[in-house]
């Protein structure tokens, strides 16, 4: 055969090849699997393209196997698939499409092998090996995909407008594999991304954010967002963080470009943490930077409360891309918030009180918040980077001096809102909350120590300021 596989995949190969050979069944290895062991990429899914009946296929295989995989097939699509022993596998019959302009799903009819390698994104995946018992592991490679692997190139087996008209989706693949492979998209390619741009609205914001997502977990991610943007797709789906992109100049001073900057940041994360979310909160982190900006005369460009202004763009991003609303979202927003705090504590004297504030607010989340700030730190003037890293330094190690004298991290104060409504017969509001707050502050400030005395003493303080207690 002419790509290197291990023992259990040579196994399963043969296992299908001796089944539809029984069957008298044509089939093939086609796509991304014969495309990574190519690159000598670990690749878990494996598609089965026969000239007849796929499900048929799957199931005369399952059957054939020790312990035999339950199979999952769809009869209008004429899929079925199979997990063994974690490879996922995948038999579809050979077939021809045809697309109307409205729609991604295209009408399809049984083909032959040449007319499945051409419904095939890019020549890189419509390689294919031939599992028939005659030619078994010969390669078939109609469109000098070998060649485009070898010379890292993405391209289109047919007209690249047809292509990515007939699937707007094909266009968001490309890049993702532009990213993932290291490979140049061909010029040509990419002119007609650009021109079919628009087509991608025809798509589930769902089945984009998928790409998407594959793209922020790449090894330099920077590369596919940079695609996105030149191409036009990204300010399609995600005009927010377009909006991040130039640098503006009035009296010679301007600012830096916040859109490579947030690249950078996110590539600076890369080595740090696999973390998507947090890979997610590299992206978010300066979103509010373009509602917040301001020049202002004798200091120059500002982003005051962009941080601010962040947090609450987050909810409605999320929203928007279709990415989880729930705990993810709300790690992602508490990051941005909270990103300026432990920088900021580079640029003033230390105090405990400043320290307990940040070990509070961030919680179980400050490790990732100090490698969010630490992938933050960029200048091309690398004096300033150490200068900037080494004053980061010295404030995790004040944090961790604080956090083991007053191990304020996951603390709650000793009075909280039940105790309040208990004492003093009221409801959930106001009053409790700014009770609350104030006793968690006095003690985060070392007002008062940190125990149930004092902090209930306040708290019958602060309830006469409110009325809520009468007389002394």
């Amino acid at each position: 055969m002419d790509i290197q596989c291990t023992v259990e995949e040579s196994f399963l190969l043969e296992q299908i090849a001796e089944v539809a050979n029984k069957l008298k069944l044509p089939c093939f290895l086609i796509g991304g699997f014969v495309r990574d062991k190519i690159l000598g990429r670990n690749c878990k899914d494996i598609d089965v393209v026969c000239l007849g009946s796929g499900i048929d296929l799957a199931h005369a295989v399952a059957s054939s196997l020790k312990p035999s995989p339950k199979v999952s097939f769809f009869k209008n699509f004429g899929t079925a698939h199979f997990n063994f022993q974690g490879f996922d596998v995948e038999f579809v019959g050979a077939r021809k499409e045809s697309y109307q302009s409205h729609s991604r799903k295209p009408e399809v009819e049984p083909g032959s092998l040449e007319d499945d390698q051409l419904r095939r994104d890019f020549t890189i995946n419509a390689l294919a090996i031939d599992l028939t018992k005659e030619n078994f592991g010969k390669l078939i490679d109609p469109f000098n995909g070998i060649e485009d692997l070898q010379n890292k190139i993405i391209r289109t087996p047919l007209d690249p407008d047809i292509t990515f008209s007939d699937d707007p989706l094909r266009m968001m693949r490309a890049i993702r594999f532009a990213t993932q492979l290291s490979f140049q998209i061909l010029p040509e390619t990419f002119q007609a991304i650009k021109r079919n741009q628009a087509r991608i609205k025809i798509i589930s914001q769902e089945r984009i954010t998928d790409e998407l997502n594959k793209i922020i977990l790449a090894l330099k991610p920077s590369v596919g967002f940079d695609l996105l943007y030149k191409s036009g797709l990204l300010k399609q789906f995600f005009p927010q963080m377009v909006d991040l992109a130039g640098a503006e100049y009035i009296d010679g001073k301007g600012h830096k470009d916040n859109f490579y900057h947030t690249l950078q940041v996110l590539d600076n994360m890369v080595p740090k943490s696999n973390n998507l979310w947090l890979r997610w909160a590299a992206i978010l982190h300066d979103i509010g930077k373009p509602a917040t900006k301001r020049f202002e005369e004798g200091q120059g460009w500002t982003f005051h409360g962009h941080e601010v202004v962040g947090e609450r763009m987050v909810p409605k991003i999320f929203k928007q891309l279709k990415l989880p609303l729930h705990e993810q979202m709300k790690y992602v927003a508490k990051l941005v918030s909270l990103h300026l705090r432990p920088i900021s504590l580079t640029k003033e004297e230390v105090t405990d009180s400043a320290m307990r504030r940040l070990l509070f607010d961030t919680g179980e989340d400050l490790e990732d918040l100090m490698l969010l700030c630490e992938s933050d730190i960029t200048s091309k003037n690398k004096q300033k980077v150490i200068r900037f890293l080494e004053n980061f330094e010295h404030v995790k190690l004040r944090l961790q001096e604080v956090e083991e004298k007053d191990k304020i991290r996951n603390w709650q104060p000793p009075i909280d809102g039940e105790i309040i409504m208990k004492t003093f017969n009221i409801t959930p509001g106001r009053d409790v909350g700014t009770i609350k707050t104030a006793v968690r502050e006095a003690i985060l400030d070392s007002i008062i120590p940190n125990d149930y005395d004092a902090a209930f003493a306040l708290m019958m303080e602060e309830a006469r300021k409110l009325g809520l207690v009468v007389g002394n």
